[in-house]
């Protein structure tokens, strides 16, 4: 068939592909599990591929595609292709999508672009404006896999009539006595299940990640191996809807109030300085906070240790103030075995922050039923807002959003 192209709504998605619904299926002699965990061929697997344009959801797609699986790739139109056109660095914008179907057309299966942009400005990029209004520090990375593509990508794909969705991401999804189970990659520098903590049991039954198992490097090597035209494009950096990382401008465009000034006070009362809007600020800063002129020994430099949204007030104080061992939560995703958490507690591993290995530590049910996270050693910067995700070994036990820091 074909290789198609098209910029389409959600709804009346099984019109546009009635002819893949109506393909003889093709039989087997043989049935055996394939790559997927199906217990038939290949080429009666159906898989829905998220493309972003970049390599690795490339190398997925055409992976899946040359091991004979019925491949559809899609691409999500998250926000206006005229405003994204040029940046280099983000996601999903106009060249991307580009990419993803140059990609399609030379492996030879069918690719679709979707407009999810204003389901994408109302569940993440609304959100991350009002975060940042309630002085949090969002991850709109984890919003986004919560929302638009395991909430609403995966009910276009069984509306497509596909056995799964397949994505890019850097996780292994395994078998367990009990069902699926979340597992960190083995590429552990390109370890994502920091932001997929929140992917729920259901969703989990349905997703796929051939790339959990995969070294970054190889992944490269399979993109030139291929002749895909994207094989040195550079990994995205930024946060695909905000430019150059400039957040604070998409803030205020949306929250003006967010830019309202106020005082930089330090802990013990002190009013030191104003400020522009406590979105330019987060819990654990330490340079830029207009306090400048100071003569300070090194034990008195001066972090971002708490932020007041209903008083407009930055509080500064020396690192040691940061210093947390027991976090609230909200929100908790639980992943691991039984039917929630262990009311008696239970001994975990815990990353507060994306970029740091995780800590030993016990998730416990507090008196008022929250969760609640107490480190063995005190963590500095934790910030509301953040996710505190749970491990077993390379497991993932779920997570959930900071709320407090004691």
């Amino acid at each position: 068939m074909a290789t198609t192209h098209c910029t389409i709504k959600v709804c009346g998605l099984r019109d546009w592909f009635a002819d893949w619904y109506d393909t003889p299926i093709l039989s087997t002699v043989n049935r055996k599990i394939n790559s997927l965990g199906f217990d038939r061929s290949p080429a009666d697997t159906r898989v829905v591929v998220a493309m972003s344009g970049g390599v690795d959801s490339s190398v997925t797609a055409a992976l899946l595609h040359e091991q004979g699986f019925d491949v559809v790739g899609v691409t999500l139109q998250l926000y206006d292709h005229g405003a994204a056109t040029g940046r280099a660095k983000a996601c999903c914008a106009g060249q991307d999508i580009y990419d993803a179907h140059r990609v399609a057309d030379m492996m030879g299966f069918p690719h679709y672009v979707l407009d999810y942009e204003s389901r994408f400005r109302e569940d993440v990029i609304e959100d991350f404006a009002a975060a940042y209004v309630r002085g949090e520090t969002p991850i709109p990375c984890v919003t986004c896999n919560q929302t638009v593509k395991f909430r609403d990508l995966m009910e276009t794909a069984r509306d497509l009539g596909a056995d799964a969705l397949a994505t890019g991401h850097y996780i292994r999804r395994e078998t367990g006595p009990f069902g699926a189970e979340l597992h960190r990659a083995v590429d552990t520098s390109r370890d994502q299940s920091y932001f997929l903590f929140a992917t729920t049991r259901e969703q989990l039954d349905y997703l796929r990640f051939p790339l959990g198992a995969i070294p970054k490097d190889q992944v490269r090597e399979h993109a030139r191996r291929l002749g895909l035209s994207i094989a040195e494009k550079p990994d995205s950096q930024d946060i695909c809807f905000v430019p150059d990382g400039k957040y604070s401008q998409i803030v205020e465009k949306l929250r003006p109030g967010a830019a309202e000034p106020g005082d930089i006070i330090h802990l013990n009362g002190t009013v030191l300085g104003r400020h522009h809007g406590i979105l330019n600020f987060t819990v654990g800063q330490r340079r830029g906070l207009g306090v400048g002129g100071r003569k300070e020994a090194e034990d008195d430099v001066l972090y971002v240790v708490r932020l007041d949204p209903d008083a407009r007030q930055v509080i500064v104080g020396p690192r040691a103030a940061l210093a947390t061992s027991r976090i609230q939560l909200n929100a908790v995703n639980w992943l691991g075995d039984g039917g929630g958490l262990p009311l008696e507690g239970m001994a975990m591993s815990v990353k507060v922050r994306s970029a740091m290995d995780p800590v030993l530590g016990r998730i416990a049910v507090g008196r008022d039923g929250a969760a609640v996270v107490e480190l063995e050693m005190p963590e500095f910067g934790v910030s509301p807002g953040q996710a505190a995700v749970f491990y077993d070994g390379d497991r993932v036990l779920g997570g959930g959003w900071i709320r407090r820091s004691d």
